[in-house]
């Protein structure tokens, strides 16, 4: 499996991703630049970053470019560097929310969203040996103060309230409880060390399995909410004052109605988030555009229809105050809705109202059958009234639910969700799919 994916460079340290492919990587961006160009590098916290990111910055003093090391940055921090053209492009050592063995890079080209051509472009360079040579330099420069400058210059607590911070030995281990603390928030710290091990839970999240320490630390606190961030910093998910992890889509209907409250804009979301998410949209005489899941997709129509927000299941929040995702931004956004409540965030959560809806449910299947099971569940629309899109995979839309079944981009896997009005009806159209697909797939 290649380590070029739709939305940046990702695989197994060691195994599928090398010392040496990060040096080739840093080349390519040079060769991909104007010559003598500047590139603004990070990284994470994971044990395999500091070598791959010496390959890196290597391969790009090699190529010509003018690099500036940020050092070890939560990811949000690399497009902070990158706002107003700062630089030609940059790029940060991360796998994000991925196990620890895992490791990448994901790079922009100015402050525009990666795409799958240009993702192909480097990889093409890299795999024709055809750099640009030069003599660059790399020098170190540390826009962590600027960066909690201006968070600070957006956000202040509006009222005292306490705030559990789960960095997960991440990128944001440092900057977030400053950040809050600055900002006027009694803080309590939870795994805010950094280990690139990720040794208190995994690095994603969304799992809200792993947030029990979280959710514990909260009622033990008696805090207003926890934050609970990813390896790389962009992604966050929210535990309530009740110590409940707050689904993301419900978490978007928040700042949702938040934002357009004075402003009606579209709103992007991946298509496979709980309808509660259109609802809220239309409920603020927003405009709904749901979006194929994956960042570059998202923050590219983000950006293409100005949208005031946007946001995936998996716990990315994008602001158009920005102009990209962060997951301390919304950390601090929700801080801020709650300052200005009356009610607690358990309240405000229970008020969006989720229809039935299945977690991702991965499924093995190799490569060379992927197609054949999507085209067995588009079948389905044959004998069963319904709308069949292609935007990511194959949706489903039936009057009462839908089904949404999609390749994985870095494993021999489909991924598929459904949501129904009704526990009943979503029993009933997983056991369509399941007839549909071969004998014991959805065992």
């Amino acid at each position: 499996m290649s380590i070029f994916k739709d939305c940046d460079i990702r695989g197994v340290y060691g195994a599928e991703l090398t010392d040496a492919d990060a040096y080739s990587i840093g080349r390519g961006l040079a060769t991909m630049i104007p010559a003598g160009g500047t590139v603004r590098v990070g990284g994470d916290a994971r044990l395999s970053t500091p070598a791959l990111k010496e390959a890196l910055l290597r391969g790009l003093c090699e190529g010509g470019a003018k690099a500036e090391d940020l050092g070890l940055i939560p990811t949000p921090l690399l497009y902070y560097a990158l706002s107003g053209g700062k630089a030609d492009a940059g790029a940060t050592v991360t796998a994000s929310h991925n196990p620890p063995e895992y490791n990448g890079v994901k790079f922009m080209l100015g402050q525009e969203p990666i795409t799958r051509r240009q993702i192909q472009h480097l990889a093409e360079i890299i795999e024709r040996r055809a750099f640009s040579s030069g003599e660059g330099s790399v020098t170190k420069v540390d826009l962590n103060p600027a960066y909690q400058a201006s968070l600070l210059k957006r956000f202040g607590a509006r009222r005292p309230l306490s705030v559990v911070i789960d960095a997960g030995n991440g990128a944001m281990s440092r900057l977030a409880p400053a950040a809050f603390r600055g900002a006027g928030y009694r803080v309590t710290e939870l795994f805010c060390e950094f280990d690139g091990a990720f040794p208190n839970r995994s690095p994603n999240p969304a799992e809200y399995d792993q947030l029990g320490a979280l959710c514990e630390k909260v009622v033990e606190t008696g805090a207003s909410f926890g934050a609970a961030f990813d390896g790389d910093g962009d992604r966050v998910v929210f535990v309530d004052e009740k110590g409940r992890p707050v689904q993301n889509e419900k978490s978007l209907a928040l700042f949702i109605r938040h934002l357009l409250k004075d402003r009606p804009t579209p709103v992007v979301y991946d298509q496979k988030s709980s309808s509660a998410v259109r609802r809220a949209i239309l409920a603020m005489d927003g405009a709904p555009v749901p979006e194929r899941s994956g960042h570059a997709f998202i923050k590219r129509r983000f950006l293409e229809v100005g949208a005031a927000v946007a946001g995936e299941v998996s716990g990315h929040f994008f602001f158009g105050e920005l102009g990209y995702d962060d997951g301390l931004y919304a950390a601090l956004m929700m801080g801020e809705i709650l300052g200005l409540s009356e009610k607690p965030l358990s309240a405000l959560a229970d008020e969006i109202v989720c229809p039935p809806i299945t977690p991702d449910i991965r499924l093995r299947c190799p490569y060379a059958e992927q197609q054949s099971w999507l085209d067995r569940v588009e079948a389905l629309a044959e004998t069963h009234p319904c709308k069949v899109s292609h935007m990511d995979g194959v949706r489903l839309d039936f009057d009462d639910g839908w089904v949404l079944m999609r390749k994985s981009v870095t494993a021999e896997q489909i991924t598929l969700r459904a949501e129904a009005d009704t526990p009943e009806r979503l029993n009933e159209l997983m056991a369509m799919v399941a007839q549909a697909l071969p004998e014991g797939a959805l065992a």
